[in-house]
């Protein structure tokens, strides 16, 4: 899940996050789930493929799928500019990635400052995720970032990571 350690106080278990923007929320994915942070580059598109899979990137000859997070997650639409990073991670044993607004910073929190994730009504949809972190009083949306895409996104996902690259045609 999170890096733990042993800080010396309270119950002694911290996890780390790597923090980011999606409009005014604030967000958060497990360190361990991180590859890399790179600026936002020209995607090569693929046709037939859910709109918030923005297409794949060449990083260093693999194919990366690129997802993004507000369109999957139903929010307004934003042009990207120079903040606009894309997020490596590594999600069920596939290198994948994410485009947010702008990544903040990397942070601690103690077990104790991680609340669970809010329960609604039937058929609003919160198991991606993990739980609401608590920093400068203010509320961190933690991440599962394995549970943010539907098993047939993910496996999407992983046979457009498996395509050989001379066999996708860059797009201008």
């Amino acid at each position: 899940m999170a890096y733990m350690h042993d800080t010396g106080s309270g119950n002694g278990i911290s996890s780390q996050f790597v923090t980011f923007a999606l409009g005014e929320q604030t967000y958060g994915i497990s360190i361990l789930k991180l590859n890399e942070i790179i600026a936002y580059q020209q995607l090569t598109t693929i046709p037939n493929l859910p709109g918030f899979i923005k297409g794949v990137l060449n990083l260093r000859g693999e194919v990366i799928p690129v997802i993004d997070l507000r369109e999957r997650f139903n929010m307004e639409p934003k042009a990207y500019d120079q903040l606009t990073v894309i997020i490596v991670l590594e999600i069920a044993g596939q290198t994948m990635s994410v485009v947010v607004d702008s990544v903040s910073d990397v942070i601690t929190l103690q077990n104790d400052a991680i609340k669970p994730r809010p329960n609604f009504s039937t058929g609003i949809q919160t198991d991606f995720i993990h739980g609401m972190g608590i920093k400068d009083n203010k509320f961190i949306i933690l991440l599962d970032v394995e549970k943010v895409l539907a098993a047939e996104d993910i496996s999407t996902l992983k046979r457009l990571g498996t395509q050989k690259k001379g066999f996708i045609e860059k797009t201008a």
